[in-house]
Formats: structure tokens, sequence, C-alpha cells
């Protein structure tokens, strides 16, 4: 089974429209056959996505390190649950066990999962899909942010982003099984886990 990474929020944001979207996202990848890999987490859009997917029939494995089990709410009833001993290693099986990765919105965490697995791109450490959904615009500040990177010549040609964006969580499903298509895992592991 092919599994999506879905980075999100531990919070329900203050627009209803995310909330709405990680529903749409999880039932849309169900409805696929597209398993996923979250946080692992009972609350906000985590917990959303997660729960429509499992409503949907879908297939869930939860990863959470063990000092967030009882801050975030684990999520018990999903199919596989991983307790890590730490962030390091949250983010280092979250990766090996996920065919691609979206972004809906949320706050530093998701920002910080989001920029470094697409920083591992850039190193040429994986060819995974990488995928922002942007709800209500909500990634726009990060898009002007990146698109002065390029004009300013810190993303230069050569090490360019590979992100693809989309409006409609919908939408991500699609873009998802098209890059898939692409996609190529002749580089090796190790050394995305040296850059730890």
């Amino acid at each position: 089974m092919r599994h999506l990474c879905v980075y999100c929020g531990s919070g329900p944001g203050r627009n209803p429209a995310y909330m709405a979207a990680a529903r749409a996202l999880g039932t849309a990848m169900a409805n696929r056959g597209i398993g996923l890999v979250y946080g692992g987490g009972s609350l906000g859009l985590m917990g959303e996505v997660a729960q429509s997917v499992l409503d949907s029939g879908g297939h869930v494995v939860g990863i959470i390190p063990e000092f967030l089990v009882n801050k975030e709410r684990m999520l018990t009833n999903v199919n596989e649950l991983i307790v890590t001993a730490s962030m390091h290693e949250r983010k280092m099986t979250m990766f090996e066990r996920s065919d691609g990765f979206v972004a809906l919105p949320g706050g530093l965490g998701t920002l910080e999962e989001l920029v470094e697995i697409s920083t591992w791109a850039q190193l040429d450490r994986h060819a995974k899909p990488i995928i922002i959904c942007d709800v209500d615009n909500y990634w726009a500040p990060l898009l002007t942010l990146i698109n002065h990177m390029r004009q300013e010549k810190f993303i230069r040609e050569g090490i360019d982003l590979k992100l693809e964006v989309v409006k409609k969580p919908e939408d991500v499903v699609s873009v998802f099984e098209e890059r898939l298509s692409q996609f190529t895992s002749n580089v090796p592991a190790d050394p995305i886990r040296k850059t730890l």
C-alpha cells in the first residue's frame, strides 16, 4: 500500500476551512487506497485527518514520541501505532514509512517538518513528492518567501525546490499519484540519517 505522510497542526486553527480540508483529504486518501502516516495525535487537524481515513475504511499509521503521548492525546484506534524515543526518531520513521508528503495548515512544527523534508529533496537525498495544500491561501506567505529566496539567488538553478502547490485537498491525491509514478528510489537512506 502507498502511504502519504500528512504534516498538519495539532490544533483546529481559526478558519473552519482547515478542519474541513483535513476531513476531505482523509476521505479522499481512503477512497483511493492510500494509507496515512501522521504524527499520532487525536487533536486538531491531525486527529481530524486520521479519523476521516479510519471512518472511510483506510489504513492509518500513527507515529508519536513518548513525551507527546498525553499532550497530543495519542489516537489509539489506528491500524499501526509507533511510539518513538525522540522527535528525530519520529521524523525518520515517518520518512521511511511514507511514499510522499503533504502539508496542511499548521504551526511551527508543521513548518519545520515541511522545510526539512524539502531540504532533503533539494540536496538529492530523496525524490518523493512534496505537496503543499494551500487552503484559503494559508501558505501564501511561505510561498512568497520562497520566491524571494529565488530572486535573491539563495535558491539557485540546480538546487531548486521540488514543491507542488494545490488549493483543494482532493487535488492532493491526484498530484501524489501522478508524481509517485515518476519517483525513483535510487538514493540510499543512510545519507538522510546523517543529516539529523
